[in-house]
């Protein structure tokens, strides 16, 4: 018997975990994939918004400024790199002017800091490969890049330190309410029990909400195709470049990330299908052409690679709420962007919620709020990296030419969960290069073959039916 469940193991839930773990509660955590961060999470763009793009009214807009505020001391407890490189919403002409003024006044009524309107000079000195018809531009200093799976990874790797339960490959299959007391929570793995069920399903939010007879919302998902770029244009962009933004998403923009690769794009497509993660030539074609009213010398020669993700849309706003309906069920839906930014404060609201609705929240008398820092070779400066590598020969091993990884930091992956090559290459960028893995896809199977003691015909790329190797003739 749990006192708290948690469905989906994503950026929301994983945060919600290490919310709840500060209190002396016993709390499982089911995720249906393989590994967390496989849904929605592992297609973010990285970006901590600063709430310039949110109406002040809203629930995403007081989330996201909350969760601005809040990311810098959790990165700082984790070990998490987070970087502050503001952002820069363009205006080309009057009309659009008019509207990125607007755009600062909301945002100064939510209580975003540091907003100005910067001129055209101020942008050729700081952002020089911008396009020169550029008028002015809505600057927000505290907009940010985090890394997203990593920042889910070690959200787990905290909660789990504070007593957290993961339950990984493990889908929610039926849910029945006893009385008041529990819920019986039935999945592919076995039957749980819980007297309180948060539902943080992401894409499958509405299906889980109907098992308890929750119908009045459904998730639409919505795709957006992103494009890589190599990491030689890492200093196409200073700042995180917003066009104008739409009804329906922020626009095609051009970001900075975490770990050098600048990316353009996403469009904003309504999907039919949850699993659909294709790209296509329209995708391309669309966010070039919009990339480059911003950045003219921006070319397709330049990506490395290209992928899908789903938001999972439920109307204009979040939906985070006590279900009077059915008492001790926690929805937590609809979570689009600015979700990844609003994630530590979406936690807040979740543990008032429970509190407010029956449980008791005591509080830990020892809570380990801080993690050590995972080391990346590829963050470190030459002179670090000679220096580590004296100490731990490991770390001189190195798999992945591209991204700089070595030996020692795959092992340390496994350790921490990675169980496919997805999950490393979240963890580490193993495989995350120009050459797509062609050089060390080998070598790290054969080490998460050795380090699981399994087979090589059961490493997948991310999970059951993904396997890298189908077969062996019987003569090889």
């Amino acid at each position: 018997m749990y006192d708290i469940g948690i469905i989906g193991g994503g950026v929301v839930g994983t945060a919600i975990a290490r919310g709840l773990s500060r209190y002396k509660l016993n709390i499982a955590l089911f995720e249906k994939e393989e590994e967390l961060a496989f849904g929605v999470s592992k297609s973010n763009s990285g970006i901590i918004h600063p709430g310039t793009q949110n109406s002040p009214t809203s629930l995403k807009g007081k989330l996201c400024l909350a969760g601005n505020r809040l990311i810098r001391k959790i990165s700082k407890e984790l070990g998490v790199d987070y970087k502050e490189v503001g952002e820069l919403i363009v205006a080309f002409n009057q009309d659009e002017l008019a509207k990125l003024n607007k755009l600062k006044r909301q945002a100064e009524i939510l209580g975003v800091r540091g907003l100005k309107i910067v001129s055209p000079g101020w942008l050729k000195d700081n952002e020089p490969n911008l396009n020169s018809q550029a008028i002015a531009a809505l600057y927000a200093p505290t907009a940010g890049i985090i890394s997203p799976y990593r920042l889910a990874y070690d959200l787990a790797e905290s909660a789990l330190s504070n007593g957290v339960e993961f339950y990984t490959s493990t889908k929610v299959e039926s849910i029945i309410k006893h009385g008041k007391d529990y819920f019986e929570v039935g999945t592919n793995k076995g039957v749980y029990k819980t007297k309180f069920l948060i539902n943080a399903a992401g894409l499958f939010s509405d299906e889980v909400a109907n098992l308890l007879g929750i119908n009045d919302f459904s998730i639409k998902p919505r795709k957006g195709q992103e494009f890589i770029l190599d990491k030689k244009k890492e200093y196409l962009a200073n700042h995180l470049i917003f066009p104008l933004p739409t009804k329906i998403s922020k626009g095609i923009l051009i970001i900075k990330t975490s770990d050098g690769n600048p990316m353009i794009g996403p469009t904003a497509e309504t999907a039919r299908d949850k699993y659909d993660l294709s790209t296509s030539d329209q995708g391309l074609a669309k966010v070039f052409d919009s990339a480059r009213r911003l950045i003219p010398s921006i070319k397709e020669e330049d990506t490395i690679a290209y992928f899908s993700g789903l938001r999972p849309v439920a109307g204009d706003d979040f939906i985070i709420r006590h279900e009077d309906k059915v008492g001790g069920l926690i929805t937590v839906a609809g979570i689009q962007s600015p979700g990844l930014t609003a994630a530590p404060a979406i936690a807040i609201l979740v543990c008032n919620l429970l509190k407010k609705n029956g449980l008791s929240l005591k509080k830990k008398l020892k809570f380990t709020s801080t993690r050590k820092k995972t080391t990346n070779l590829f963050a470190l400066k030459p002179d670090q990296a000679k220096k580590l590598i004296k100490k731990e020969i490991g770390y001189g091993d190195i798999v992945c030419r591209c991204e700089l990884v070595s030996a020692k930091e795959i092992r340390d992956s496994i350790r921490r969960g990675g169980r496919t090559m997805d999950g490393i290459k979240f963890r580490t960028r193993a495989g995350a290069g120009r050459c797509h893995g062609g050089f060390c896809t080998t070598r790290i199977m054969k080490i998460l073959a050795k380090d699981l003691d399994k087979p090589l015909l059961e490493i997948t790329k991310k999970g059951p039916g993904s396997e890298i190797i189908k077969g062996i003739r019987n003569n090889d």
